[in-house]
């Protein structure tokens, strides 16, 4: 994970403000995406669940970050309580930053058909999909003036990816969502896109059975040879956040060195 010095500095979102959902810990992609944000000038409310919140609190406190609200996705009552701090402190936002997602480790193991629960499904497309529809339509009403949202998601939406099972199929839900949502906030001036980004080293891809042969893939596969950079998925955020990301709107963005456009590596079928 790069520091905050590898964050270009500017004013590109000076004198804007939003909520950063999903931050866990210094490599989360959430965080890398603040900190590019906070770089560029913007003002940050984070949300956290209560067993997050001294970690959430210590990384606010270094990029100044002050303004924080609990929030538990799956409950209304608390939701409400966090956007109703959140108006009455700033009255309206100009971005949203979703970056949730959840299921049980055991269903990220082996057989998708075998391995999901009735119980698991629901709990899964609740705090992965339904909470960012829920986030949207929370914060458009925050936004009189316009604004920008993004959610994170994975290739294996698109792909049978190896033990990603019900959460590819969580992602692919809130891609559609995301498409929706676009659909409706638009007449009001909110753009709302979608972030495909590669495997990192986060504490998500820590849960999957494989995770770090899924990187070493991902590198070898890709068309840049490399890793996803955290500055890449940040920067992509940035763009699609701020105004120089106008006329863009529904669309997935890839942030995986091109890994997603190949369908068989070098090497492979070669005579």
């Amino acid at each position: 994970m790069s520091d905050e010095s590898a964050f270009p500095k500017g004013d590109l979102m000076k004198g804007k403000r939003g909520l950063i959902m999903g931050v866990a810990n210094k490599n989360s992609i959430a965080w890398g995406i603040a900190q590019q944000l906070t770089a560029q000038g913007a003002e940050l409310c984070f949300s956290y669940i209560p067993a997050m919140e001294g970690r959430v609190r210590q990384l606010a406190e270094t990029v100044g970050v002050e303004f924080l609200v609990e929030a538990d996705v799956m409950s209304d009552d608390d939701m409400d309580k966090a956007f109703a701090e959140i108006k009455d402190k700033w009255g309206k936002i100009d971005f949203l930053v979703h970056a949730i997602a959840f299921t049980d480790k055991e269903a990220l193991k082996g057989s998708f058909v075998e391995n999901t629960t009735r119980q698991n499904f629901k709990d899964t497309m609740d705090v992965s999909a339904f909470s960012f529809v829920d986030s949207a339509r929370r914060s458009a009403e925050l936004m009189p003036d316009g604004g920008a949202m993004i959610t994170l998601t994975y290739l294996g939406s698109e792909r049978v990816v190896p033990n990603y099972n019900v959460m590819g199929v969580a992602k692919a839900t809130l891609e559609a969502s995301m498409r929706y949502v676009a659909r409706d906030l638009g007449p009001k001036g909110i753009r709302v896109n979608a972030i495909s980004a590669g495997p990192m080293k986060t504490l998500a891809m820590a849960g999957i059975t494989g995770g770090r042969q899924l990187m070493s893939t991902g590198r070898d596969w890709s068309l840049l040879k490399e890793d996803t950079t955290m500055e890449g998925v940040a920067g992509a955020a940035l763009y699609l956040l701020s105004g120089i990301g106008a006329s863009c709107t529904g669309e997935v963005l890839h942030v995986d060195a091109g890994f997603h456009v190949v369908a068989v590596p070098d090497g492979i079928g070669a005579s």
